[in-house]
């Protein structure tokens, strides 16, 4: 686990750092867990583009992975550490007793060789799944579900950390990464350990073509348009906005708080990360 620098033998290798892999023990995915992937070029059901700048890069598979970890009490042996093109977190590949094979998050310090497990009586050890009723007060856990039995959706991005402050009244007290304090009922599971892959957040892309392999398009600044097509253009040279917040190419104010006032899930927010 760990980034390289590339020999700045061509002007897109000068600055580019890359992932040295040395964490990944598996380099084939497991046919049975791939899903075809179709590419949709940020078009909506309607075929109509509802996020811009989308389209285009690699053919990739989705790795089907196992979000709520709901075989309980049968120990799984990890077969290995995967790369997966569509997290920037590592994913590891379980066999179970049983013979039936599933993909996780791979945590912080997990090895081949290791049995992980879930359920309400497992071991606080990394990789293992247990509802919060029963994980110690200031474990750091990660792949956290809001609702109990739908799955992990907090802190699956690689690196992420989150640590469980209190438990109190039928709730479990969390800290996100990004500071924000919350409430989730203790029957939500979590996965002990931090994900692992924490050099993710150090590679740099080099070039603009490994953007375009991902499938993100060139972006053009609304100041470098004409003004029919964008209400930040025109002007001789480089000229203002002419207002007084920046707006979209349809006149709407950007930079504006989206999340609806009043929302019945705010009652579970404690404190909210700081701007």
């Amino acid at each position: 686990m760990g980034v390289r620098a590339r020999r700045p033998i061509t002007p897109g290798q000068r600055f580019r750092i890359d992932d040295d892999f040395s964490d990944l023990t598996k380099f084939t995915p497991e046919k049975t867990l791939l899903e075809r992937l179709a590419r949709k070029g940020g078009r909506d059901w309607r075929g109509r583009i509802s996020m811009r700048h989308r389209g285009g890069g690699y053919k990739q598979m989705y790795r089907l992975i196992d979000f709520r970890r709901t075989k309980d009490n049968v120990p799984a042996k990890v077969l290995g550490i995967e790369y997966d093109p569509n997290r920037n977190a590592r994913i590891a590949l379980l066999q179970y007793s049983d013979g039936e094979k599933r993909y996780i998050l791979a945590p912080l310090g997990i090895t081949v060789g290791e049995t992980v497990e879930s359920g309400d009586n497992v071991d606080i050890k990394p990789g293992n799944a247990l509802p919060f009723l029963h994980i110690p007060v200031g474990t750091m856990v990660h792949n956290v579900e809001m609702v109990p039995g739908k799955g992990g959706a907090l802190g699956r991005s690689a690196g992420s950390g989150i640590m469980l402050v209190a438990k109190e009244k039928g709730y479990a007290f969390i800290m996100l990464p990004s500071g924000e304090q919350r409430m989730v009922s203790v029957n939500c599971r979590a996965t002990v350990g931090q994900v692992g892959n924490l050099d993710a957040k150090n590679k740099r892309m080099g070039k603009a073509g490994i953007k375009r392999l991902k499938g993100i398009r060139p972006k053009v600044r609304g100041v470098a348009m004409n003004p029919c097509d964008h209400p930040h253009g025109g002007g001789e040279g480089r000229a203002p906005l002419g207002r007084k917040s920046p707006v979209s190419k349809w006149g709407k104010k950007i930079h504006k708080k989206t999340r609806k006032p009043r929302r019945r899930s705010d009652r579970f927010i404690l404190s909210r990360r700081k701007a």
